[in-house]
Order: C-alpha cells, then sequence, then structure tokens
C-alpha cells in the first residue's frame, strides 16, 4: 500500500512559496485571490505551477555553477 504525504519538509517555507505562487500568477497574467480559488481553470494552474517549477529548476542550476 503506498504512503503518499503532502507533508512539507520545511513548514517556514509555506508563506515563501505561497508568496512565489502570486508572483508568479501574475506574472503570467492569472488573476489569483486570496484564499479560495475553485473558479481556476486547470490550463491557469498548470501554467502557474509549470512556470514555478521552472524558476526553481533554474535556480538551482544557477547555484550548481
Amino acid at each position: 500500500m503506498a504512503n503518499y504525504s503532502n507533508k512539507k519538509l520545511v513548514p517556514e517555507a509555506m508563506t515563501a512559496l505561497d508568496k512565489f505562487k502570486y508572483e508568479v500568477a501574475s506574472e503570467v497574467g492569472v488573476n489569483l485571490k486570496d484564499g479560495y480559488n475553485g473558479d481556476l481553470s486547470s490550463r491557469d494552474a498548470g501554467r502557474i505551477g509549470g512556470n514555478m517549477v521552472k524558476k526553481m529548476i533554474q535556480q538551482a542550476e544557477n547555484q550548481m555553477k
């Protein structure tokens, strides 16, 4: 049986990730509101998440140089 967990390894990073999410959303032109964003399309949510991952990978690669 698989054991899935959404626990954050560094709970203190939640506020930074949340701020980062709003920054990326504004960059890609998606209007996020505080709290529940259930009316957000899957496409827009994917754009936000995909760009967040892309930026985090770029930052990690830059730190390796």
